[in-house]
This record gives C-alpha cells, structure tokens and sequence, in this order.
C-alpha cells in the first residue's frame, strides 16, 4: 500500500509550525481563537480521504461559534483550483449505516446458507457389501445440525450489529461537529476531506483548509507527497 505524508507551512507571523508526539502541526492564532491541526495519523493512504484533527480554543471574552458547514478546502493544481469536499459526520454516519445494510445482507446470505446445509444434515447415503445402495434420514442429526446452524446464525447476526454499533460510537466521539465554545473552552475532532487531485506531473499535492472560529479566519496550508519523498 502507497502511503503519503503531510506538511505544514506557516504562511503568516500569527502561525507557527511544529511537532506534536512526532507528527507535523500547525499552530494558527488570531484575535478570539487558536486553532492546532494535525494529521489524524503518521500515514495517508495515497489517493485517500485525509483526516486531520483541529482543536480550537476560544480565548476571546465571549462564546464563539465554530460550524463545519464554514470549513473550506481547496486545493491547487497550476494554475486552477478545485473545492475539496469537507466530509460531515452525517455523511460519515451515513455510509457506515449503508455498510451495515451491505453487511447484514451478506450475513443473511451466509446465514440462510447455514441454515440451508443443516437442513439437510439428517440425509445420508449408504451401500451394502452386496452392491446395494439407498438413502435415510436421521432426525437426531437432523436436530443437532440446525441447532448448531442457529446457534452460529446468532453469533453471526450479535457480531454484524455490535460491530456496527462500534463503529457509530467512533464516529460521535472522534468526528468535528458545530459547537459554541465559552470562553477559555477548548473543543476538537476529526476533520475529513475527500481525496485531493493528483497533479499531471505526479508531484506533491498542495491544497489549503480555511477553519471560521466566530470572526476569526485561520488559513492552514499543507503539502501531502509520497512517504519519504
């Protein structure tokens, strides 16, 4: 699997780039907040969606509002620019509940297979020393064969709900939501974009996040190349 990783630039005296437990961020402040984004891990899985993690604080006098729907990425490419789609936790939460739709049906599938082969687990065969041959059916197989059957349809079935569970929990806790924050308040997730462009020439893709804390415009720039270029 191709990885690739990001870079900070600080574009302006107000920011400062850093290191944070071994990964790049970047520091931006303005009037009534701090912003701090880092890549949600050490590696991007090349042509796939980063994930950042923003924690912002408010230190202005009063509340201030922070709304996902005003984060804007755009990335560069020449001379063109192309809208890098902010990807909201309603529509995060939205594809796991079709994944989950996708995974219970091919829990069905295997389940009503299951159910299928220990149906017909009573039926057997045999031959007799003599050459003749014939068919009978045991209950008792029968029996212990769907009871069986059923028992690993349950675990099946428990397992596809309780993983989807799972991942919806995730979802509410780690991903970036509107908040208004007090003043002093610190608040943060995740942030996740859609894939950016790969440039005809195939160098590092280059593109900027601008984060809206109430008044305040923090504009972050970031290069994604291939992991060791």
């Amino acid at each position: 699997m191709t990885t690739e990783t990001v870079a900070f630039r600080a574009t302006n005296p107000t920011q400062q780039a850093v290191m944070r437990d071994g990964q790049p961020a970047l520091v931006s402040r303005q009037k009534s907040s701090i912003v701090l984004v880092r890549p949600a891990a050490r590696q991007i899985q090349a042509n796939g969606r980063p994930v950042f993690v923003v924690g912002i604080s408010n230190i202005g006098r009063g509340p201030v509002d922070f709304r996902v729907s005003q984060v804007e990425a755009l990335q560069k490419v020449g001379e063109a620019e192309f809208q890098m789609q902010v990807i909201t936790y309603e529509m995060l939460a939205q594809e796991e509940k079709n994944r989950q739709v996708a995974a219970a049906i091919i829990t069905g599938l295997a389940a009503g297979a299951n159910a299928y082969g220990a149906s017909r687990a009573g039926y057997g065969s045999y031959t007799t020393p003599s050459g003749r041959s014939g068919t009978f059916y045991s209950p008792t197989a029968a029996v212990i064969a769907q009871n069986n059957a059923a028992i690993q349809n349950e675990a099946m079935i428990g397992a596809t709900i309780e993983q989807g569970q799972r991942n919806m929990a995730a979802l509410e806790q780690a991903v970036i939501k509107d908040n208004t924050m007090m003043p002093g308040e610190w608040y943060g997730g995740q942030l996740h974009l859609s894939p950016p462009t790969v440039p005809a020439n195939g160098s590092q893709k280059s593109y900027t996040i601008v984060i809206t804390v109430g008044g305040d415009r923090h504009v972050v720039d970031i290069s994604q190349a291939p992991t060791g270029a």
